[in-house]
């Protein structure tokens, strides 16, 4: 399976490059990664006249790319094959869309700002229009896959999620455990006993869990762990449990039961992606 051989990594000159870098170079050491492309895109329409005037007589990708190969080089396995582009395309979300055809990109790595002014809509936008997987990585101080989360509603589409999971689990002792958020009811008559309703809808959710499980075949150690959302949404649930359980990679199909057309991303993985996420979000796309 291709899901690493081609890795692009999106850069900004933010600090999070450090953390994209360091991830791009962890996935280069434990998994088939033929090559890594670095892109970064010089937005010159944001210079202001002011600032131009002071470096006009600097060549900016040059001095953009010195900087950026010193930082890659710095971390980046001397025996890994990698690449930086640099550009001054007006649109970021379109240079990334074409590069990831020209070169045939399994999987998009992007930085997660988590709320920062500004700071989702071109991710967002490329979760949208690509078809390849998209890695969406927070800050880290650290870069390990030792504890791994594959959400799924039960539905063909979340299966693809497993595909990812096995490959890991084929290269790294992580624990994998697969994750369902059910809705319980909030109100039931004042006739019914509530934790009696409650235990068999568990019971019920529990056995759908397993059938699933079951038919997937699935080669690798794989526990289940069952969330009720109550008031909560299953995007909001599965954000606190994830930081709750110290969760190192979370996994999620692109669409779910409830997407009827292709070009629509699943409302959870939508909210997943939106919300104040501080784990790394692996977004499959691709089909097995």
């Amino acid at each position: 399976m291709d899901t690493f051989k081609h890795i692009l990594v999106a850069l900004d000159l933010t600090d999070l490059d450090n953390t994209l870098i360091r991830y791009a170079n962890y996935l280069a050491e434990n998994f088939d990664v033929d090559k890594v492309y670095f892109v970064h895109n010089i937005k010159k329409y944001e210079i202001s006249e002011i600032i131009e005037q002071e470096i006009k007589d600097v060549d900016l990708e040059e001095a953009i790319n010195d900087e950026l190969q010193e930082q890659i080089s710095n971390v980046m396995n001397e025996n890994s094959n990698w690449e930086l582009l640099i550009s001054d395309d007006p649109y970021t979300e379109s240079l990334i869309s074409y590069i990831t055809n020209k070169y045939h990109i399994n999987t998009v790595l992007l930085g997660n700002k988590n709320g920062e002014k500004g700071s989702g809509l071109v991710g967002f936008k490329l979760l949208r229009i690509l078809k390849s997987n998209v890695l969406w990585i927070p800050k880290l101080d650290s870069i390990d896959i030792n504890k791994v989360w594959v959400s799924t509603d039960f539905s063909n589409s979340s299966k693809k999620a497993f595909h990812i999971s096995s490959l890991i689990q084929d290269k790294i002792n992580a624990k994998t455990e697969a994750v369902h958020v059910f809705n319980m009811p909030l109100h039931f008559s004042p006739y019914i006993n509530s934790s009696k309703i409650e235990t068999k809808v568990e019971n019920h959710v529990q056995n759908k869990f397993e059938t699933f499980i079951k038919k997937l075949n699935y080669s690798h150690k794989l526990e289940t762990v069952l969330i009720a959302g109550r008031e909560a949404n299953a995007a909001s649930k599965i954000r606190l449990e994830a930081k709750k359980h110290k969760i190192s990679f979370l996994i999620v199909a692109d669409k779910g039961a409830n997407t009827f057309s292709n070009l629509m991303v699943g409302s959870v993985t939508e909210e997943l992606f939106n919300r104040d996420l501080h784990v790394p979000l692996f977004i499959t796309k691709t089909q097995h």
